[in-house]
């Protein structure tokens, strides 16, 4: 059974009943057509809480998160189209390519039933803080105008890709695996991006089913999706209903325009328009409103450090006075993120306050980033406002 024919984009098919329905009263009737419903909400999830960008985006606000693991309900959303219903009873998930020798329908069941792989892993939107090439280099990226909140850290449950592949018979000539998922409305007939043979065979990389205990919820790709730790959120394909494993490099739009770095500093790599982005880049931000306001008195701040690269080994913070250590609070796993905290007492007034990371293959958060095109990866030391008052 072709899983796609179990359901239809909720603004699709609304499209297809106005049509059709209203040909029919004016067929029969020759009488005005009823002025055409509103169209159905972007997403499952309760929006209030989210900072909205555009149908497709909702970002949290950090200070709202505060605790290690980002409840579902808070997570951030990036789609490509609106988010979809699956039924899981009728759901398969197709392994074929080049690259394998006995492709693969699995149903739901089939892959609770293989070896369960757990991965605490942070998920990060490549164009998280996008936003500040306009505000602090004064030259806006194009996409979505993210601030911090396109990132968040969960407890993710599923089946290793590996044996699944291995399932499949997948060979030692496959070069790029690629996922595919349902979300048929997105470019190219369901979102699709490829990743290397090495990094699908990672065991960390997970096809899971699970998020935080529960069954992943339907914003975030119920009833599987991809989990590729470390590398931007593209690569954690939503709805997956497709896996291909290739033999030649795969050029698809999310690798050639799209999730890549474009601009003077980035040379092109291959038949994309400059330097394809795999892995996050290093980050650290406090856990506070921008701008923000304090009380006058001793403070005691927390925030999130993260690195595709990790575990984070040490956390700076600067108030103009040099750098100083923090304190990190949560034990290091190579795919979290960990909990900083450090005391303040500052006088009152405007303030500007940064904090930096360093992760254990010893990447620390630039001065300076060159700038590119659609923004990716910015990952400067914040410059965050507070006032004390």
């Amino acid at each position: 059974m072709n899983t796609q024919n179990l359901f239809l984009g909720r603004r699709r098919a609304l499209k297809l009943l106005g049509v059709s329905g209203a040909a029919g009263v004016a067929g029969a009737c020759q009488t005005e057509a009823p002025a055409p419903e509103a169209l159905p909400p972007s997403f499952f999830k309760d929006t209030t809480p989210f900072i909205r960008h555009g149908e497709l985006s909702l970002e949290p606000r950090i200070e709202s998160l505060g605790g290690y693991l980002t409840p579902n309900e808070l997570f951030f959303v990036r789609n490509n189209a609106y988010s979809i219903e699956v039924d899981a009873a009728g759901y398969r998930l197709e392994v074929a390519g080049d690259a394998v020798t006995t492709p693969l329908s699995l149903s739901y069941a089939d892959l609770l039933a293989m070896p369960v792989h757990t991965v605490y892993a942070y998920l990060e939107c490549g164009g998280n803080q996008r936003g500040f090439f306009a505000s602090t280099m004064g030259q806006p990226a194009e996409g979505t105008q993210w601030q911090r909140g396109g990132v968040g850290m969960a407890i993710w449950e599923g089946v290793a890709l590996r044996d699944v592949l291995t399932r499949a018979g997948v060979t030692d000539q496959a070069a790029h695996i690629q996922m595919i998922g349902l979300d048929t409305e997105a470019p190219e007939g369901g979102f699709r991006r490829p990743m290397t043979f090495e990094k699908a065979m990672d065991p960390d990389t997970i096809l899971a089913y699970r998020m935080n205990g529960a069954p992943l919820p339907k914003d975030h790709g119920f009833p599987v999706r991809a989990i590729v730790p470390g590398w931007v959120g593209s690569n954690q394909v939503k709805w997956l209903g497709r896996i291909e494993a290739h033999t030649q490099p795969v050029w698809s739009k999310n690798v050639t325009t799209s999730y890549v770095l474009i601009g003077d500093a980035y040379p092109k790599e291959g038949e994309a328009d400059g330097k394809i982005i795999t892995e996050q880049s290093i980050k650290s931000i406090l856990i506070l409103p921008w701008p923000a306001t304090l009380a006058p008195g001793r403070q005691l701040l927390r925030g999130y450090a993260f690195s595709p690269q990790g575990p984070v080994e040490t956390v700076e913070w600067n108030d103009g006075g040099g750098w100083k250590p923090a304190r990190l609070i949560d034990p290091p796993m190579q795919y979290a993120w960990r909990r900083f905290e450090f005391e303040w007492e500052p006088a009152a007034g405007a303030h500007t306050l940064r904090t930096r990371a360093t992760d254990a293959a010893g990447n620390s958060q630039p001065e300076e980033v060159p700038f590119n095109e659609k923004g990716y990866l910015y990952n400067v030391p914040l410059a965050h406002p507070i006032t004390v008052a």
